[in-house]
């Protein structure tokens, strides 16, 4: 037994030898692949000014044949809210077609947002009318790709973006508005709020009694 248990014993430093020869040839191989780059150039000028946009980074291959990995990086930027008279981003690439003919006539455009199969086309539509066009194969980047959600259109594509603003973050607000919350800053309030008239319409007894269920978050106090 005593035997066996020295063979046992001294076979244990070559099996470390191996995996740490296994992890330095893995980082090897990592560094040399990552040789092949040049570094990462700056980054470009934000596709907006707010409201939230993309800016992006570029770097060259070094090597005769391909590279592996991208060439190419995105993160947001300018982050802040844009000021009411701003409008809407996709509208304003929509009214930039205005004075452009369409078929011989030309349209007033709005915006189609929320397209379920192509958030990131940008679909028109002509004021007054029924007639819905692809003006353009892809948004502008940092279009939003929906417009309840924080998720960006870059390079025609849609990108998840979390509440704390950064690119495939999944982080979410809470139900007080909190980015990356626990909801322990509110509170769930129901109760009872009477029904309000407007000024045109005759009350009844009934109306007198009329109430709506009310349901919402406040902060704590």
């Amino acid at each position: 037994m005593e035997c066996c248990r020295r063979r046992a014993t001294s076979g244990t430093p070559l099996l470390f030898l191996a995996f740490l020869l296994l992890s330095s040839r893995t980082a090897r191989s990592e560094e040399d692949r990552d040789g092949l780059w040049d570094a990462w150039g700056p980054w470009s000028e934000c596709s907006r000014t707010c409201g939230g946009g993309a800016s992006y980074s570029l770097r060259r291959c070094l090597s005769s044949k391909s590279c592996e990995g991208r060439n190419i990086r995105y993160r947001t930027c300018s982050n802040v809210d844009c000021p009411p008279e701003a409008g809407d981003f996709r509208a304003q690439q929509c009214s930039a077609h205005n004075d452009v003919k369409h078929h011989g006539q030309f349209y007033e455009w709005l915006p189609v947002s929320n397209d379920p199969d192509n958030p990131c086309s940008l679909k028109c539509q002509a004021k007054g009318t029924a007639l819905v066009v692809e003006l353009a194969p892809k948004v502008l980047d940092g279009t939003r790709c929906y417009t309840e959600s924080l998720d960006m259109c870059i390079s025609g594509l849609c990108q998840i973006v979390g509440c704390d603003h950064q690119l495939g973050s999944t982080i979410k607000e809470d139900n007080c508005g909190v980015c990356n919350g626990d909801g322990s800053t509110c509170r769930l309030v129901r109760g009872q709020y009477k029904s309000q008239l407007s000024a045109t319409k005759c009350k009844t007894p009934r109306d007198e009694q009329s109430w709506d269920l009310l349901t919402g978050y406040a902060p704590l106090a």
